[in-house]
Formats: C-alpha cells, structure tokens, sequence
C-alpha cells in the first residue's frame, strides 16, 4: 500500500491510535483506524495539519474510479497536504522533528529509464497517495520519505504549503509550454486547476492572460486574482453521448471574442477542462505556431479539429501530474509572486461529520474553490 500507511492488521508506531478518512464505498467515507508501517531510515513521520479536497478525491468517491484506476478495497483519501515532522529515520539529515513541511505525493522508483531520464511523474511503478491500492494523507499520521518532504519557508502557512500541490500542476504546465515574457496566455476553466495555472503563468511572465469559463462567480475570482480579461461562454459542452459538431456551434463566435478580449495573438492556451468543446477553442484561439497544453481530464477520449490546428502548426502537449516542483513552489510563496491563500474557501475539522460536509461542499461546486482540512 505505499508508505502512506498499511491494512489493519499490522502493527502501529507509539501508544497513539492513528485514524484516517476511509473511502470504504460508493459515497461512502468513515474515518477509522489507519496502521501506520515501520519508520525506514531514510522516512519521516509526519502528523498532518493541512490536507485539501482534489477533485480526484471527490471522483473517487462518487464513481470508485479514475480513469483506468479503480478503488477495490477500502482506501484511505487525500494527496494535498501539510504537517510537522513528529519523527525522522536514521538516515534522514536534512529534516528534524518540529520542521513543517508539505509533502510531494508520489513515490517513483528511480530505477526505470524514466526515473532516470528525469521524468519521474511518468514512472509506471508510481505510488501515488490516495491512488489505488495506495493510501493517501487524509489521517492524523503519515510516513512518507524524507526526500518527498520539503521544509516550509518561515512566512509560509501549512494550509500554503497543502496547495504546493494543486499549484505544482499549474508550474508544470508553464514549464512544458516554455511560459515566459512575450508569452499571451488563454486558460480554459477557472476551476482550482485553471486558477492555479493562471497564476503560475503569471509568475513565469505572461504579460497578458485571459481566462474563459461558463461560470460567472469563478471568472469573477479569476479577475480578482489578476486575470487580464475573462470571457464566459455557453454551456453547450455535451459532456457525455457520442460527439456531434453540432455541440461546437457557438465556437467560432466565443473564439472572436476570445480574441478581441486578449487583443493579441494567442501564443499558449491551456485547457483546464477537457472537454471536446474546451480543447477546439482553445485549438482554434490559439494562433498559427503557438502551443496548447491539455491539462484537464474532462473527457477520457474527445474528438476535436485537428487538422485545421496542424496546418497552423499549433502544437499539442500533455501533462501529468508534475516533477521538481515543490522547490519552485515554495519560492513563488514566500517570495509573494503566488498568493494562493484566497483559493481556499472552506475549512473543516477532522470529525466524521465535517468530513462529509467537506466533501459534499467540494462536490457541489457553486462559491467552493477549495476546500481544506485542519486537522
């Protein structure tokens, strides 16, 4: 099951009974007893004080799966979080208890020649919190590797230092699609993903970002957090049944005023959703010899216009997941380039109840940008 922690039937560090929020059914969350394994000499264990709702997390609880990774046994939920380190192993130097730190979620194998070429976010052998069978974060204890744990600057918040990982997504991306000065910028979504990319982008140097969603109250929070223009469009995304171009009528007409609000040439867009409609926009906003980057997952397949988007030479790039993020993360935080603080919403306790209110709050949607635990 990872570091994370182990089954019930093995044996717990200390005196203390560890407890953690149970995915054990279809909606269906119960905080229980979670057995924490023996402390390696190079792991730390780390009593959580941050850990935010994913919408991945949320996904899990309404569906027990995520794209090709299904719940088949009860799991522990949670991978965005915070603590402080309550134990260090032998070997561990640079961490000693009292440190607070917010911990990077997936452990690769550095064996493979991914690991090894650098890209250890796309290691097959990935143990991620809270993806199955490994548990996740949500629990008053963890162990995890000390290397995967890194120590909050002093005018950091836990509650900062839980969203490293939401906004590692968005430093990835910028990463992958070279954002820099000179660099226009279009986000499709203003959902926490779409949010923390925008700002990402900004802190690489985008002179100008435009952000597109269909809500009104999430295009207002975009504005206030220094999007240059927003843009709302229509509904008319057909999330689901068999594609019809019909769904994409009202494109070329959003795509004008995409543009008219950028007042410039799109040189990168992101697609925070992952719709079929999202990602033709953003292919046809986007200007000849530019870039977009799929970041959101909306649809498991999507059919969109490729061709007209070839002859442009617009090119398409993916990410997953992040790597060597949190250094940078941290940096734009205490620096005060990324101010994430009024991403966060909601905030509950760690008591059965709260926690189904917490994920209800999240799953609902509506003025909930995230929603946080403190534990």
């Amino acid at each position: 099951m990872g570091k994370g922690g182990k089954s019930h039937e093995e044996a717990s560090i200390g005196e203390e009974e560890n407890m953690a929020a149970w995915l054990v059914g279809l909606n269906t969350l119960k905080i229980q007893p979670f057995k924490l394994p023996p402390l390696g000499p190079r792991d730390v264990r780390v009593r959580m004080k941050a850990v935010g709702i994913c919408g991945s997390d949320v996904h899990y609880l309404k569906t027990l799966r995520l794209a090709d990774f299904v719940v088949k046994e009860p799991m522990v939920i949670g991978h965005e979080c915070a603590g402080i380190i309550e134990e260090v192993g032998g070997e561990v130097k640079n961490l000693v208890p009292g440190d607070r730190v917010a911990l990077e979620p997936g452990i690769s194998c550095w064996r493979c020649d991914l690991c090894k070429e650098g890209r250890y976010n796309l290691c097959p052998e990935m143990k991620f919190f809270a993806t199955p069978p490994v548990h996740g974060s949500l629990a008053n204890q963890v162990v995890h590797p000390a290397d995967l744990c890194f120590k909050l600057p002093d005018n950091v918040s836990l509650e900062e230092g839980a969203m490293c990982e939401p906004l590692s997504v968005g430093v990835h991306a910028c990463r992958r699609a070279n954002i820099g000065p000179g660099k226009n910028v279009l986000v499709m979504g203003a959902g926490p993903i779409g949010l923390v990319t925008m700002l990402a982008a900004r802190a690489f140097g985008a002179p100008r970002i435009v952000v597109v969603d269909v809500d009104d109250n999430r295009l207002s929070v975009a504005k206030d957090l220094g999007a240059d223009g927003v843009v709302k469009v229509s509904t008319n995304m057909q999330e689901f049944g068999d594609f019809d171009i019909a769904q994409l009528k009202d494109v070329p007409e959003e795509v004008e005023r995409i543009c008219k609000v950028m007042g410039a040439g799109v040189d990168v867009s992101f697609d925070c959703a992952g719709f079929n409609k999202t990602m033709s926009t953003a292919l046809s906003a986007t200007r000849a010899g530019g870039k977009v980057c799929l970041v959101g997952m909306g649809h498991s397949e999507m059919t969109v216009p490729l061709t007209p988007a070839a002859a442009r030479e617009v090119d398409i790039i993916g990410i997953f997941r992040y790597k060597n993020t949190w250094p940078l993360c941290l940096e734009f935080l205490r620096s005060g380039k990324i101010d994430v603080k009024p991403l966060i919403t909601h905030r509950y306790g760690f008591s059965q109840k709260e926690v189904e209110e917490a994920f209800e709050t999240s799953a609902r949607g509506g003025n909930a940008i995230k929603v946080m635990f403190n534990l």
